[in-house]
Parts: C-alpha cells; sequence; structure tokens
C-alpha cells in the first residue's frame, strides 16, 4: 500500500483536531487507498465522501496530554455575553474581580491569561473583548514547558477565531441596558479565501453603562488625628464605548508551509463620576470628595508566525510580535462644588517578542520540541498632580519614571506515549528575568533565574480512555508586574497634604524595584470519568509551596516627601505560603447523570462544579492567615434545556462565594461579605440563519461587604449595590 502524499497528510493534520474532514471526490484519493476505479468497469469516477463527527469540547478535553477544561461555541454564545469576562465568570474554578480571571480563588497575577499561546500584553481588557472573536478557551491547572511558567494557579488561554477556509459574513446586533438608558453594541466578521490566501476582518463596537451605589462607613483618626466618625452615601456612574478589531491573513505558501499574521487592535472611552452625600457622627473625619474622572486606553499587537513541516516527523515554528500600549486619564475632584484636587497622567507600555521552536517525532512514541522564547517590555510613566492649582509633589510631579523587564527562556518538552495506558509529557524551562527601574534617586537593577521542570501524566484505566487519571508535578512563578517595580509615590486622597501625617487605613503607595519573583512548586492528581453519553466527572486535589510571597505591607515611615512619618504600603517579598484544594465537576445530560428523576431523551444539560480552598501564609499566625482574596469555598450551577417543540432553548447559572476573613498583617484583617451572581438566557432560532437571544446578568443582586479593621479598633465599612444587566441580540449568518 502506498503512503499518503505527505501535503495531503498535513491537511488531514490540519482540520482532524477540530473534527472537520473535507469531501473528496476519487481523483483526489491516492490510488492503492481506496482507489474506486478499481471496481467499476471502464474507471467511471463515483464520488466519495469522507464523513467525520465533530469533535466535541469535552472529546478533545479527554484526549489532551495534560489536565484541561475546554469550552467552545457552545459555552461562549449561550448567554450572549457582550465580552469574554462575562463567559469566564460561570467557568468551574475561575472567578472574575474588577475584569481580571482569577483561579482557584488566586489573584495579583498568580492566573496567566494567553493570547494564542502567548502571554497578553499590558493593558489587554478582557471585559472589551467579544466571545465572537473567540474560537474556544482553554483552562489548565499547570504550566507546560512550551508556554510560560507564569502559571501558579493555571493559565487560561484565548483562542481566536482564525482565517476561515470558505466565505464568511456573520452579524451580531445587541442592546442592553444597566441604567439610564439602553447601550448599543455590534460584531461583523468578514472572511474569504482567495487561492492560496485566506483573510479575516472581525470588528466589534461596543457601549456600556450602569450604576453602583454605595455606603462607605469610616471609624478612625481625623484631620486632627483625632478619633472620628463619618459616613458617606455615593452613587457611581461609569460609561464608555470603544471598538476592537482582529484582523487576520493566512498564506499558504505550499503543502509544507504556512505564514500568518495575526494582528489585533483596541481602544476605548471610559468615564466615571462619583458624588458623595456625607453625615459626619463625630470628630473631624478626612472624607472622600466627589469627582470626574475620564480616560482613553489603546492596545494594539501584530504577530507574525512561519510554519513549515521538513518532513512528515520535523516541524519548525518562527514568530515574532510587537505591542504597544497606551492610556491617559484626568481626573478632577470637587469639594463643597469647588475644584480641589487635579490629577493628569499617562502610560504606555512597549514589548518586542520573538520565539521558536522545533519539533521532532521519534519512533512513533516521541515528540521532542525544543525551543525559546524572548521578551523585551519597558513602561513609562507620567503624572501630574496639584491641589487648588499647587504641585503636590514638587520634585515628583511631571518627572518620567520607567521600569524595563527583559526575559529570556528556553525549554525542551517531550510528549510520550509510554505504553497504550499511559502518556506523559515531560519538560524543563529555564528564564532570566532582568529588571531596570528608574525615577527614584538612584537607579535599580534586579536580575532573577528561574528553572522550571514539569512532568504530566495520564493513565487509562480502559482503552476507551473513558476513565483518567491525571497527575502533574510543576514548578510555577510570578513576575512582579512593571507598576509594581515603580519607585514613584503616590499620597493617598483622604490625607493629601504631605505636612500632615495620615494613618494606617489611608497609607500612600510606592512601588519596590528590589521585588523577586515568587516561585512556586505544584502537585496536581485528578481522576476524570467520560459518560458514553458525552458527559462526564471530574474530582481533582492539588497543593502549592510558594516562596517569596509578594504582598502589600504598610509601615510607619519618615519618607523624603513628606514633613512628618506617614504610613506607606508598598509591596515585599513578605513571607512563605502554602494553599491546597479539591475540585469536583460534573457535566452531561440529566437523563444520563439522574436516570431515576429524567428521560433520557430528555433535552436538558445539567452541570456543575464545587471547589474547596485552603491557604496559610507562615509569616502571619492563625486564623484566616490565607492568602489575598482566596475564598472558602465556591459553588457553580447551571442548566439549559431545548425545547422538542419549539426552536427555544432557556437556561441559568448561579455562582455562589460565601463570606470569608483574611488576615493581611499582624495588626490588620479584612472581612468579605458573601457574593452571588446569577444568569439567565432564552434563545429562539427562527432558521439556520438567524437566532434572538435575551438575557439578565446578575439577576437579583446581592449587596456585597467589606470591612478592613485593625488591632488598635479603628476600622472601615464598605457597603456596595450592583444593578442587573438586561440584553437582547439578534445574530444573522449572512
Amino acid at each position: 500500500m502506498k503512503r499518503l502524499p505527505l501535503s495531503t497528510a498535513l491537511l488531514l493534520a490540519a482540520v482532524s483536531p477540530f473534527g472537520y474532514l473535507p469531501s473528496a471526490t476519487a481523483q483526489d484519493m491516492p490510488v492503492g487507498v481506496g482507489d474506486p476505479t478499481r471496481s467499476q468497469p471502464g474507471g467511471r469516477l463515483d464520488r466519495v465522501e469522507v464523513i467525520s463527527r465533530q469533535q466535541s469540547d469535552t472529546d478533545l478535553r479527554r484526549r489532551s496530554q495534560v489536565a484541561k477544561q475546554i469550552y467552545g461555541r457552545e459555552e461562549l454564545d449561550k448567554y450572549g455575553d457582550g465580552n469574554v469576562a462575562d463567559v469566564l465568570k460561570r467557568l468551574p474554578g475561575v472567578s472574575v474581580q474588577g475584569g481580571a480571571p482569577r483561579m482557584r480563588g488566586l489573584g495579583a497575577g498568580y492566573t496567566l491569561i494567553l493570547i494564542n499561546g502567548d502571554p497578553a500584553p499590558p493593558g489587554f481588557a478582557l471585559d472589551q473583548l467579544s466571545p465572537s472573536q473567540v474560537e474556544r478557551i482553554e483552562v489548565t491547572k499547570g504550566p507546560t514547558a512550551d508556554q510560560s511558567a507564569q502559571a501558579v494557579a493555571g493559565a487560561i488561554n484565548i483562542i481566536l477565531k482564525e482565517a476561515p477556509r470558505v466565505s464568511q459574513r456573520d452579524l451580531r446586533i445587541s442592546v442592553g441596558y444597566n441604567t439610564e438608558r439602553p447601550t448599543p453594541s455590534g460584531t461583523f466578521t468578514f472572511g474569504e479565501k482567495i487561492g492560496a490566501l485566506s483573510l479575516s476582518l472581525p470588528v466589534s463596537l461596543f457601549e456600556w453603562r450602569g450604576l453602583n451605589a454605595f455606603v462607605n462607613t469610616r471609624d478612625m483618626p481625623g484631620t486632627d488625628s483625632l478619633p472620628s466618625q463619618a459616613i458617606q452615601r455615593g452613587d457611581q456612574l461609569f460609561w464608555g464605548h470603544g471598538f476592537n478589531a482582529g484582523p487576520r491573513l493566512n498564506w499558504r505558501l505550499s503543502d509544507d508551509e504556512t505564514l500568518s499574521l495575526q494582528s489585533f487592535l483596541q481602544k476605548g472611552y471610559w468615564n466615571n463620576r462619583v458624588q458623595y452625600r456625607n453625615e459626619v457622627l463625630t470628630g473631624q473625619p478626612s472624607l472622600d470628595d466627589d469627582a470626574e474622572t475620564h480616560g482613553i486606553w489603546q492596545n494594539v499587537r501584530g504577530n507574525l508566525q512561519w510554519v513549515n513541516h521538513f518532513s512528515s516527523s520535523q516541524r519548525m515554528e518562527l514568530k515574532g510580535g510587537a505591542q504597544a500600549s497606551k492610556g491617559t486619564f484626568t481626573s478632577q475632584t470637587y469639594r463643597l462644588g469647588a475644584a480641589q484636587r487635579h490629577v493628569a497622567g499617562d502610560t504606555q507600555d512597549k514589548s518586542l517578542t520573538q520565539a521558536g521552536k522545533y519539533t521532532q517525532l521519534l519512533n512513533d512514541q516521541h515528540s521532542l520540541t525544543v525551543g525559546w522564547d524572548l521578551e523585551w517590555r519597558r513602561r513609562d510613566e507620567r503624572r501630574e498632580v496639584t491641589e487648588n492649582g499647587l504641585p503636590q509633589l514638587p520634585e515628583f510631579e511631571g518627572q518620567p519614571f520607567s521600569a524595563r523587564i527583559e526575559r529570556q527562556a528556553w525549554f525542551a518538552q517531550d510528549e510520550w506515549e509510554i505504553s497504550k495506558q499511559w502518556s506523559g509529557n515531560f519538560g524543563l524551562r529555564a528564564e532570566r528575568i532582568a529588571s531596570h527601574s528608574r525615577g527614584a534617586a538612584v537607579p535599580i537593577d534586579n536580575t532573577s533565574r528561574v528553572v522550571t521542570p514539569l512532568m504530566h501524566l495520564t493513565y487509562k484505566l480502559d482503552p476507551q480512555s473513558r476513565d483518567l487519571i491525571r497527575a502533574s508535578l510543576t514548578r510555577s512563578y510570578k513576575a512582579p508586574e512593571l507598576n509594581a517595580l515603580m519607585a514613584r509615590p503616590a499620597l493617598n486622597g483622604l490625607f493629601a497634604d504631605p505636612g500632615k501625617p495620615n494613618t494606617e487605613l489611608s497609607p500612600d503607595r510606592e512601588g519596590n524595584p528590589a521585588l523577586k519573583p515568587e516561585l512556586a512548586t505544584g502537585l496536581d492528581v485528578s481522576f476524570e470519568k467520560y459518560l458514553a453519553g458525552g458527559g462526564l466527572i471530574s474530582v481533582g486535589m492539588f497543593h502549592r509551596n510558594v516562596n517569596n510571597l509578594i504582598r502589600n505591607v504598610s509601615t510607619l515611615e519618615t519618607v523624603p516627601w513628606a514633613g512628618v512619618p506617614r504610613w506607606v504600603s508598598r509591596p515585599s517579598n513578605f513571607s512563605k505560603a502554602q494553599t491546597s484544594g479539591l475540585e469536583l465537576e460534573v457535566k452531561g445530560r440529566a437523563g444520563e447523570l439522574i436516570p431515576a428523576l429524567f428521560d433520557p431523551k430528555l433535552a436538558l444539560n445539567l452541570r456543575g462544579a464545587l471547589s474547596f480552598y485552603r491557604s496559610k501564609v507562615e509569616a502571619l499566625p492563625g486564623p484566616d492567615n490565607r492568602l489575598d482574596g482566596q475564598q472558602p469555598w465556591s459553588g457553580n450551577f447551571g442548566f439549559d434545556h431545548r425545547f422538542a417543540d419549539k426552536p427555544l432553548t432557556v437556561g441559568a447559572s448561579l455562582v455562589f462565594t460565601p463570606g470569608y476573613a483574611t488576615r493581611q498583617t499582624a495588626s490588620q484583617w479584612l472581612d468579605q461579605s458573601r457574593s452571588r451572581t446569577l444568569d439567565v438566557f432564552g434563545q429562539w432560532v427562527f432558521s439556520r440563519t438567524a437566532s434572538l437571544r435575551l438575557s439578565a446578568n446578575n439577576l437579583a443582586p446581592l449587596d456585597t461587604q467589606s470591612q478592613t479593621l485593625l488591632s488598635s479598633g479603628y476600622g472601615s465599612t464598605s457597603l456596595r449595590r450592583t444593578r442587573t444587566n438586561f440584553g437582547v441580540a439578534m445574530e444573522f449568518k449572512l
């Protein structure tokens, strides 16, 4: 039997992971492989079609060599979300705070965000990225050597849509409502294939408007350093608009060689207005002023990738990228109707990346990959603050501050099919991180090296891979953000006079150029059972040991920018820490999961996840000496039902987190109330090309409260009330 030509093999390899196999005529079939002319007198050719069922998200997850959750178009489109952040908040083990996703309850950079496998650029806003531009989302619990090891909690990989193989014209128009007036948005995707070229241009226009109400209560020293108490009731109106586009171009240079260009452009205008109603109970409290803030953000990214298959067992990939992000803002505060403080600032982030990897197949069991990642990144910041028209800190106002990071990484990885039951992914990644910060009295340089061995094992309990045991032993790290390295001080707004003292609850802020990366050693073990009807049951455990833990610490200091000692909060390598957890996940058809209660033919899908977390910071005594923001447990439950007699699908999702306390320092605690998010949707399908979707996010919102307490008895409380977001969307395939 003759072997398939390399071009045919590569084409099948490229499309089969996504479940698509093209129709093939007999002329396209190689002789000796299903040759129809052998049984047709006279050589008459009949049409032969190769049909393959598209692999589901569950199938892709089951076939992965590492523990991974995969969410495709069904999950992305289900609730008609206007941005990717709203999709992420419903995924098991993922929460979203301030537009930033966190895994396993860990924030502050512990979760790595990837765009097509590369770290997301600074300033990239997931809450302004339309799900219609995303092909799928992959959530991995541990890093692999060929991707960045900055994933202590795990990684979320946003895979953007590729240029289509056929013509594409998709339009989505939606209207949302939160307060005052409706906000429109829309996405149009144009795709075309011209010979060896495939191109795509998705463009999204969006607008937002929302209102939060809050009550701030303070019991702390006032402007005269004597005890004071006050209540501030306020309303925060926020609104804005923007657009993003993701032009993509694929060029097949030959059967073995491709060139791809993928870019992303994002720009938006945002506004924020806060107005207070004050009630002074005792003393002379320091209060927040009314404020109006306006700003612009912009993000431009371009990546070029070249792939060449030298043979059926050799593959080379080279890619390079350039990114530029910038933001400007202006803020004006008012006291008793008169202008008080004016703040104007701008930041710029620029980066260049270059990477490559070579893959060699060895004796049908090993896939060996070696490669490198290079990155150069710089952040420049300028800010001016005036009080009543006078510079607040004359020696710093308007002065440029900058920080620079250079990163080099080398890695080797072996994907090994050990036997019919065992498979493994073994890797080693070495990274060098050099940072340079200037803008303080003396520029500071800092260099660190991180070596991260990574091992992932999968054991198949049955030949069909229905029952799997996965285990991972990894080393990961969290590098300091560039803004944490900036040594520029910022006075607290409640105590903006540098000639007077502030309080521990209202410290000034300053970066720390001497920060070192956090290092984590992790163990993950899970059992996955895949049901015959497409459902799954998963039970997993994890543990992390963290060294050089970074935490903001407030201390009373004599500082050069004030004439009296001031409390200053700055990040520092605070301590060691440990965190562990248990994660449960179930999803599938109701008739398969609970056959005693539901008809197997009922089109009702159920899903649920329950996670338990524990952590301990060694430098702090218990109880509640947990890692920042890590809840003790969280639950995620949902369903969707498709009616048999009408083209209607409805569903709901509930995410719940209990209240908990965190000991931040030896003398300070943070108490966080419970939170709940309920989302519902309904979709009516008119035809294969048109549908209507109704949704309500944060239905029946729950007030949330956070409270900061000091051992001295002082404290502050913030109560926040949010509103429901309603949405209507029409989707067309033109």
